[in-house]
């Protein structure tokens, strides 16, 4: 007898599989207990087909003319998200950025914590934030190995970045989450996800002046004999 493979989620679904677990603690908070497709969907900033494809990765979950149950969604896309057991962080670049990040409450109601602060700047060291406290970059390799960090999170200067990655991808970190304004080099079997705070800015601003009537986006010509369809 053969056993069926287990369909791959695209990475685009997962991620909007994550927001849908968001909007369901906030409904549930709310005291609801269903919830229909298109209010999840509309709610998600998705529309009600794209929503049912997404789910349907998870298999059978809402009864037609009721809709889903936000406890029971929430418990299958949280089983499939893996945030019903912690997940050990250590984060590196206690900046303004990184002591916001560390300072979120939110993190640790999903299942994230960070359990190793470290930073390069000797003045920070020592300092206790969300009751961790800040240790030498130096320790970088002993906190992981002491605390069996599987995410790393990178908030330090662009020039520092990538060698900080190799560090702790040298320590066992296979999950890396990088607001250095740097691409990152990692090894296969590593993965890294990079939030660009001034791109995002960047792409706000565009789509503003668009709907102010902004000027048409400038396209390049290409040069005659260029490669390209004929």
């Amino acid at each position: 007898m053969t056993q069926s493979r287990p369909r791959i989620v695209p990475e685009a679904t997962v991620a909007r599989l994550a927001v849908y677990l968001r909007v369901l603690a906030g409904l549930a908070d709310g005291g609801r207990s269903h919830v229909s497709s298109g209010e999840l969907a509309a709610a998600a900033g998705v529309n009600p087909a794209g929503l049912r494809k997404d789910l349907s990765y998870l298999g059978p979950c809402g009864v037609r003319g009721v809709g889903y149950s936000v406890a029971g969604l929430q418990e299958r896309l949280s089983a499939a998200l893996g945030v019903e057991r912690s997940r050990a962080c250590v984060l590196v670049g206690m900046g303004r950025l990184g002591a916001a990040l560390a300072d979120y409450a939110g993190f640790a109601s999903r299942g994230f914590e960070f359990v190793g602060l470290l930073d390069a700047d000797p003045a920070r060291v020592g300092d206790r934030v969300s009751g961790c406290t800040v240790r030498p970059v130096e320790e970088l390799e002993s906190v992981v190995a002491g605390t069996q960090a599987s995410i790393g999170v990178i908030t330090t200067p662009a020039e520092v970045a990538q060698s900080v990655c190799d560090r702790l991808v040298a320590a066992g970190v296979r999950s890396i989450l990088n607001f250095a304004p740097v691409a990152l080099s990692v090894p296969a079997g590593v993965d890294v996800r990079k939030v660009d705070l001034s791109v995002e800015l960047q792409v706000l601003a565009f789509l503003d002046q668009q709907r102010d009537g902004g000027p048409p986006p400038v396209v390049v010509p290409v040069p005659a004999g260029a490669g390209g369809a004929r």
